[in-house]
């Protein structure tokens, strides 16, 4: 499975990429103007027309003698798509994990267990709401798969280009934080001395009263 969503990102079988992301874009921006429940159906609707009229064609040629009988898509029919027990198994611990994972994540950040992370929980839900103002959800998801199937190919073709630019900007990045430590530096004030350990006086012991003589 893995492998062949790396062969789709990677563009390596141009022709199926090319169809899922033209698939994937043309049907996420049809829900801008229709409800998914219209998209579906008329994706299916479209795919049938197509699968009545080839298996048809099939048929009538069958029936003229000049096909043996083979059916269009008897290649799709035969591919296994099911999981095996150990695959539902994986696939399902996977899924709990994660669920888990969030879970935590959430309530770490929403109960304050590290300041730190939740503040800059913070300011990434506060920036999301801006985001939310200019964009919808179904912008953002079309923006990721345009940047899924484009990002990757892209890094691999200007590798050393980008390598070298983000050395650049981690450079300028270490230079504005030593620039900010230094000027803490300056500012901030001085230690307070230590105060000096008081003497310790040692009290010389009472002497011993004599008994007095009946």
């Amino acid at each position: 499975m893995a492998t062949k969503l790396v062969d789709l990102v990677y563009w390596r079988k141009l022709r199926k990429t090319g169809v899922v992301f033209t698939g994937l874009v043309v049907s996420l921006a049809s829900l801008f103007q229709l409800s998914a429940i219209t998209v579906i159906s008329h994706i299916c609707l479209g795919v049938m027309c197509v699968t009545f009229t080839l298996r048809f064609y099939y048929k009538l040629l069958e029936l003229l003698r000049w096909n043996p009988g083979v059916h269009p898509f008897q290649s799709y029919l035969d591919y296994d798509s099911s999981l095996t027990d150990k695959e539902t198994v994986v696939l399902v611990e996977e899924v709990v994990l994660m669920i888990a994972f969030a879970v935590t994540e959430l309530k770490r950040l929403l109960f304050i267990e590290s300041v730190i992370d939740s503040i800059k929980f913070v300011l990434l839900l506060y920036l999301l709401t801006y985001v939310g103002v200019e964009t919808s959800g179904l912008t953002l998801i079309i923006a990721a798969v345009i940047a899924v199937f484009s990002l990757p190919m892209l890094y691999k073709k200007q590798q050393v280009r980008i390598r070298r630019v983000v050395r650049a900007i981690k450079a300028f990045i270490k230079k504005i934080k030593n620039l900010f430590v230094s000027l803490y530096e300056k500012v901030r004030p001085p230690p307070a001395p230590a105060a000096a350990p008081k003497p310790t006086v040692v009290t010389p012991p009472a002497p011993k009263q004599k008994a007095k003589s009946k």
